[in-house]
């Protein structure tokens, strides 16, 4: 079973990339990727941005040292390689996600026997600035909701498809990636609980409440039919073709019905996750309790949001204490 920008430049296309690197290269990315796919169980999505930074890294290997080989890879390439990317305006965050990458491909070649040292950990990893998510307020995720609900009234079967993915984005914190991988049967509506796939396909149970189950219910009576081709299988949301609904649709979807809500920040489906999060804990939800709902696996990313809780509080304090 199957979330203000730099000014970095666009990558170019890895297919076209990954082509021009000499053969030996290119076998050594095909082997990397299949240990990411099938030893590590990683999804399709985080193997191809993986795939990306290694191809740039061996890339620049083969630029600055013509037919070069992977066994002079060393801690002084990397090095120049992420100074090259810094230099393009790379983000930290980027930064860190690519040396991470780096050092996965280095352990994997070192124990493959492709690299005759391993020279990832002589690698310092960039610290990455702290930049707390946008949220909704909890009148605002309301507001957003009720809109979709006005348009659902009408029974177009996409306005119940787009009804029943807000509210279940908002009411369970899912990913976008396993709200589109949900199956029918991974609905438990008689328990009101959905059955999700996460990263490392880690399967957990996630409660929903009474608004999310009741959209739920109207998409699988009356919309998800209208949709269902031979071709939908057992997949619970559709696109208007009868495929299974794709992640780019769902963010259309989450960006609009935000969009009509005065004075919200506008928010992508991760922005409704975090939103969902951020409200389980303000409102009395333990912390471990939140890491388990949300599919994380260090009890550290949970804690992201007690920093978001916090920060809300000092705003409001700031707005209405009268000596703030």
């Amino acid at each position: 079973m199957a979330r203000t920008r730099s000014a970095e430049p666009r990558r170019p296309d890895l297919r076209a990339a990954r082509a021009k690197l000499p053969e030996p290269l290119g076998t050594a990315v095909d082997a990397f990727e299949r240990h990411l796919a099938a030893e590590r169980g990683l999804s399709a999505h985080t193997v191809r941005g993986y795939i990306g930074d290694i191809v740039s890294l061996l890339g620049h290997l083969t630029g600055s040292a013509g037919d070069a080989t992977l066994a002079v890879l060393d801690v002084s390439v990397l090095r120049e390689w992420l100074s090259a990317q810094h230099a393009h305006g790379t983000s930290r965050a980027t930064l860190a996600r690519r040396t991470a990458s780096a050092r996965t491909f280095t352990g994997w070649a070192f124990r493959a026997g492709l690299l005759p040292v391993d020279p990832g950990p002589r690698l310092a990893v960039p610290s990455k600035q702290r930049k707390l998510p946008a949220v909704l307020r909890v009148d605002q995720a309301g507001s957003a909701m009720q809109a979709s609900a006005v348009g659902a009234e009408q029974g177009d079967p996409v306005a119940l498809r787009d009804h029943a993915v807000l509210e279940l984005l908002y009411g369970t914190g899912i990913r976008v990636a396993e709200l589109c991988g949900l199956d029918v049967d991974d609905v438990d509506r008689e328990r009101r609980l959905v059955r999700v796939i996460g990263k490392g396909d880690k399967e957990r149970a996630v409660p929903f409440g009474v608004p999310a189950d009741q959209a739920l219910g109207r998409w699988i009576s009356a919309g998800r039919p209208s949709l269902v081709r031979e071709s939908s299988g057992a997949a619970l949301f559709l696109g208007v073709r009868g495929g299974r609904l794709d992640p780019r649709a769902v963010r259309r979807t989450v960006h609009d019905a935000v969009g009509v809500v005065p004075g919200a920040p506008d928010v992508g489906p991760h922005g409704l996750r975090h939103s969902a999060a951020t409200h389980l804990l303000e409102g009395g939800a333990d912390l471990r309790s939140v890491q388990e709902l949300l599919g994380h696996a260090t009890l550290a990313t949970t804690q992201l949001y007690t920093h978001v809780t916090v920060e809300r509080l000092k705003a409001i304090h700031d707005r209405t204490h009268p000596r703030s």
